[in-house]
């Protein structure tokens, strides 16, 4: 069984059909890239997987459970996490403390415990923030850990904000468009921790990026949509050389052109 599916997804917007018919599954430990011109609907199945819209028509399983109807809150607990395209950091937090945000739900007190803070508290405050520093140790952050994020330079704040979503202990990990923005060397580094992380916390990862040097590199199969249709899928060599693939990025050609 997968880890992961979702079965005919299918999503409008008005009369614009942005998602047709999606069939995608990945097994626990893959890293799969999801690509396709701009508009092709790949941000939009991140937003079905997550519960942000709840789809026309299909089914999203995870764990061998429906989710389609679930709420983003639940999804998240359930063990999926996600990144943005735009850095949604609180940039006038501290960078630890925007870990502590995301890893708040691992707490176990409820109300009456956090206003009046007795022994057990501060034992497992102290329990939270032992995690969070660990986890800015592996993307190479623990030693700004008390720095404000808006601090950090661009590719530093990136990996933040994939550090942040690990926080939620996550099985499938939803990156969408992490190199966005970055630079030939920072997109490198970013190479190297995507594929560190998987292999330290046994991830499986869906991945959207625009940088195909990037998605070649870290991507063990990529499914290209456009139109909101799937239109290939294979290994990054089948990909880089699919006709298809290279039409919807270049256009067809002219026969007429001269």
């Amino acid at each position: 069984m997968a880890l992961f599916a979702v079965h005919d997804l299918t999503h409008f917007f008005g009369g614009l059909r942005a998602v047709s018919g999606l069939n995608l599954s990945l097994e626990k430990g893959e890293l799969v890239g999801l690509i396709g011109p701009n508009g092709a609907g790949k941000t939009t199945v991140f937003n079905l997987i997550t519960g942000i819209y709840k789809p026309a028509k299909g089914r999203i399983e995870f764990l061998g459970r429906d989710i389609t109807a679930r709420s983003p809150h639940a999804i998240n607990r359930m063990g999926i996490a996600r990144t943005f395209q735009n850095i949604r950091l609180f940039h006038d937090m501290s960078i630890v403390d925007n870990i502590k945000v995301a890893a708040r739900h691992e707490a176990t007190y409820g109300i009456v415990t956090s206003l009046f803070h007795p022994p057990g508290f501060w034992k497992t405050e102290h329990e939270l923030d032992v995690y969070c520093r660990e986890l800015l140790a592996v993307f190479g952050l623990d030693k700004k850990a008390g720095d404000r994020s808006s601090s950090l330079a661009y590719g530093q704040q990136r990996r933040l904000e994939i550090a942040r979503a690990m926080a939620t202990r996550p099985s499938l990990l939803l990156l969408d468009e992490p190199a966005a923005g970055m630079n030939q060397s920072e997109a490198a580094d970013l190479i190297d921790t995507i594929r560190r992380i998987k292999d330290t916390f046994g991830l499986t990862i869906l991945i959207i990026e625009h940088n195909m040097h990037v998605i070649m590199k870290v991507s063990q199969r990529i499914v290209v949509l456009d139109f909101g249709e799937t239109i290939a899928e294979g290994s990054p060599d089948d990909i880089r050389t699919n006709p298809k693939v290279i039409e919807a990025y270049l256009g067809k050609e002219d026969p007429n052109a001269a």
